[in-house]
């Protein structure tokens, strides 16, 4: 896939800073804290940006990857990423006042390895869920 193809393609000239500022301020809205947010890149040419957050005890990642263009305009590219990072987390904001933050914000939710709950694999994630539902630790293997 690649960015021509989806939403937000050269719809803004808005830098992606920008975006990132709104999707916090959405966060802090809603009643959570923002803890970290970044850039980052890699030699095989992926990049992806990131907004990490909490509400109360609750931590959460979202990482939004810039899609490869095939003209090869790379800052569009970023300003879409950084556009749908945006347009996710206001809805997934509005989400959660219905829907409550955990079910709204589930996939983000950050796990005690790193990793987020959308990255479990089928079996570890039903075996999970039930620690999903009491608000016990999940992602840590059993002694």
């Amino acid at each position: 896939m690649h960015a021509e193809d989806v939403n937000y393609w050269k719809t803004s000239r808005t830098a992606p800073d920008v975006w990132l500022a709104k999707a916090k301020r959405e966060v802090i809205r809603a009643g959570g804290e923002v803890v970290a947010e970044g850039f980052g890149s890699d030699n095989a040419g992926r990049a992806a940006y990131m907004l990490a957050f909490t509400f109360g005890l609750e931590r959460f990642k979202a990482v939004w990857p810039v899609l490869p263009s095939k003209s090869g305009d790379e800052r569009a590219a970023r300003i879409q990423a950084a556009t749908m990072l945006y347009r996710d987390v206001k809805s997934r904001c509005v989400a959660a006042k219905v829907l409550g933050l955990r079910s709204a914000f589930f996939s983000y939710l950050l796990l005690p390895d790193g990793r987020v709950a959308a990255e479990l694999a089928t079996p570890e994630l039903t075996q999970a869920f039930p620690k999903f539902l009491t608000g016990g630790v999940v992602g840590e293997r059993d002694a």
